[in-house]
């Protein structure tokens, strides 16, 4: 595998069906919408990663926002997740706009990839385990062509975590046992990977001050440093 083939893989996903809970969701809400979306053609499809195919460094989310990339068709866009997210990425250096407003507005990430181990939008952005575990493959398959340039690896949140680690070691890193723990600010090494642990960017997190900018912003600054990307000053 190279990274030639992740263009491929993510046109593949965007056909899965293997979850009927999800297909069924994902396209009710492409259906209702929002009352302030009415406009809009919602994508209603699995959202595949988004990012060049040589990053250097990855970040894992939870499953796409049933009005955010549900309705945009790409990752932590058009939701006030992503909103914080991108920010963070631009206020480093490693965006080069601070917004995700829909799929043409231009935004590139720098040596970046985003993607999540479930792919599509689930009711109460809960995903049920056998949804996490049935929806592995694809990060395994993404993991394997990322390799050869891969260096660092940010997952946000507990089940992003927990989801992560197994797709890790299916994709050929040596997990060691008991799996690393979560918690935000944790790292870890996996051959020649460095894996950091942050709280995710969820409306629960950003609005209690669980997660501040300066602390997201921290992580992201260390994983690219990790990645040897290049940042802007502190």
């Amino acid at each position: 595998m190279d990274a030639s083939g992740l263009p491929l893989l993510d046109r593949r996903l965007t056909d899965c069906r293997a979850c009927p809970r999800l297909v069924s969701w994902r396209e009710e809400v492409a259906r209702a919408k929002r009352a302030a979306y009415a406009d809009w053609t919602y994508w209603g499809r699995p959202v595949p990663g988004f990012g060049p195919a040589d990053a250097r460094l990855l970040i894992v989310g939870l499953a796409p926002a049933a009005h955010g990339g549900n309705r945009t068709g790409r990752m932590f866009t058009g939701d006030r997740s992503g909103d914080v997210l991108y920010e963070a990425l631009y206020d480093v250096g490693l965006a080069s706009r601070p917004t995700a407003e829909h799929a043409d507005d231009g935004l590139e990430l720098y040596g970046v990839r985003v993607t999540s181990p479930v792919h599509c939008a689930p009711p109460a952005n809960k995903p049920t385990p056998q949804e996490r575990d049935t929806c592995r493959p694809w990060l395994v398959q993404e993991l394997r062509l990322l390799r050869p340039t891969l260096r660092a690896v940010v997952v946000l949140g507990a089940f992003g975590w927990q989801a992560a680690l197994p797709a890790f070691a299916e994709a050929g890193w040596s997990v060691p046992r008991p799996r690393p723990a979560f918690g935000h600010g944790a790292r870890f090494h996996l051959d020649g990977l460095e894996l950091f642990g942050c709280f995710h960017v969820s409306q629960r997190n950003t609005f209690t001050g669980r997660l501040t900018p300066a602390m997201l912003r921290d992580v992201l600054r260390t994983a690219a440093r990790a990645a040897e990307l290049p940042t802007t000053a502190d």
